[in-house]
């Protein structure tokens, strides 16, 4: 008996215990998937500064919009050229009038017309008529053709606008790629420093703790190691900083983990070959804000001759084919087709055409203005990257000057230091002094190609 019971007791919960056991191992495994989600996400990529262009090109929402604004041009074209195509519409008209009229034309136009009719006093008559009409634009003063030109200039100011997204990009990615390099080398002098500092510091005052130093000594290793904690703060915010401006450019989110890597080989020389007025020849002829300065004179031309196009008469060809009806009803028997072409001009539109051609030669002239000012802006930006870079390159080999005499101050002082003819002070400076003078040469080396690659942005390199 008491086996029996165990029995049933156990098949009455053998499907709670396997409803149970699933439902632990979906939430398992959807514990699984989530773990594996986020490891994944925690998985920091890494990019050098290739990839970090490619993946900015592939991602910036900047870049991203002006692509859309190129398919937005593309459908401004589209709507343009649909002046140019027949416009065909239906349509279904109910009357229903006591207007002698009226009824008079709906009873010709469903052929019911009878000599006993009352003309004067037809009564109440209704009327379906269902038709198709098309329509055709013959000539509209030559607007529909500068519309569709003005369109057409349209999509290669998109595009003009997307090549200067794109040169604007790399650029930018590029000198926020050289200024976290920088700001990371930065950091490791400022660690060297603090660890060099701090080491000397507690030499010092065990030698002060046995009266071979002075307090003097003590104090300004102190002041020294204060100093040296504090610009490591400061290369330590730069370097997120720049993490960040890295982030933002490359349309990263702010919880996606990566990395910056330094290039899988030397980083390049940064040079300067060419002559300013070659540079500016070159940036006059392929930096696309200059060419979309021109196509948007073009642009206002073809409108201010679109709005010119309204002092000409228009014609139009239209065709409707349909039938009038008391009822609801088609039949071929009371079909009818109209067929003409209508002209019309505008004699007096209360100054309106005059006013909207003045305000299109604005426009125009407006442009014109508008590229000149570019070219100006060009021509400054051009100058100001050539002296940036010839600075840059400057400093660079003057750095590198400083390094040999940092390395050669930092010899003499260390067999003076043996020789217990200076203080420890000046050994700490000249070790300091010779780590920032390799630090100076590396952020010289970073600036100069930021200043290059600045200078290929101003020439448009990157359009």
């Amino acid at each position: 008996m008491l086996k029996d019971i165990k029995n049933k007791l156990a098949l009455t919960l053998l499907p709670i215990i396997m409803l149970s056991n699933g439902s632990a191992l979906a939430e398992l495994s959807s514990q699984k998937t989530a773990d594996k989600v986020a490891q994944e996400k925690s998985v920091a990529q890494s990019f050098t500064l290739d990839q970090a262009i490619d993946y900015a090109l592939s991602n910036n929402p900047d870049l991203q919009i002006a692509t859309e604004r190129i398919g937005q041009a593309e459908a401004q074209l589209g709507v343009a050229l649909s002046a140019f195509y027949p416009q065909v519409i239906a349509k279904v008209g109910y009357e229903h009038s006591n207007n002698p009229a009226q009824v008079f034309s709906m009873i010709v136009a469903q052929r019911q017309y009878s000599a006993d009719q009352n003309i004067n006093n037809p009564g109440y008559r209704q009327n379906f008529r269902p038709e198709i009409i098309g329509k055709l634009s013959l000539f509209r003063g030559g607007q529909d053709y500068q519309n569709s030109k003005a369109a057409e200039l349209g999509i290669d100011a998109a595009e003009f606008e997307r090549s200067t997204v794109r040169n604007a990009l790399i650029e930018a990615v590029s000198a926020s790629y050289y200024a976290y390099l920088a700001a990371q080398e930065a950091h490791k002098v400022a660690q060297d420093s603090i660890l060099a500092i701090a080491s000397e510091l507690k030499q010092t005052k065990l030698r002060y703790e046995a009266g071979t130093v002075l307090k003097s000594d003590v104090l300004s290793l102190e002041v020294q190691l204060a100093e040296a904690q504090s610009a490591e703060i400061r290369a330590a915010n730069g370097i997120e900083l720049s993490k960040t401006g890295i982030a933002t450019l490359l349309g990263l989110p702010t919880d996606q983990a990566f990395t910056v890597a330094p290039a899988s080989s030397k980083l390049p020389e940064p040079k300067l070959t060419t002559s300013f007025n070659d540079l500016l020849g070159l940036a006059m002829t392929q930096r696309p804000e200059v060419k979309a300065a021109a196509n948007q004179v073009e642009i206002a031309q073809a409108k201010l001759k679109s709005e010119q196009g309204a002092y000409l008469p228009k014609a139009d060809a239209y065709v409707s084919y349909g039938q009038d009806s008391q009822n609801p009803g088609f039949s071929s028997d009371k079909d009818n087709v109209t067929a003409g072409v209508s002209v019309e001009m505008a004699l007096f539109s209360g100054l309106e055409t005059k006013n909207r051609v003045s305000a299109a030669e604005r426009k125009a002239a407006e442009a014109r203005e508008t590229e000149r000012k570019t070219k100006l802006a060009v021509e400054q930006e051009v100058k100001i990257a050539h002296l940036k870079l010839e600075e840059a390159l400057a400093r660079l080999r003057v750095t590198e000057a400083s390094v040999l005499a940092a390395n050669e101050a930092l010899r003499l002082v260390n067999e003076e230091r043996r020789a217990e003819t200076v203080t420890v002070t000046r050994y700490i400076e000249a070790e300091v002094a010779r780590n920032k003078a390799h630090a100076n040469t590396i952020a010289a080396h970073y600036d100069a190609l930021s200043a290059e690659a600045a200078l290929k942005k101003a020439v448009g390199d990157w359009k």
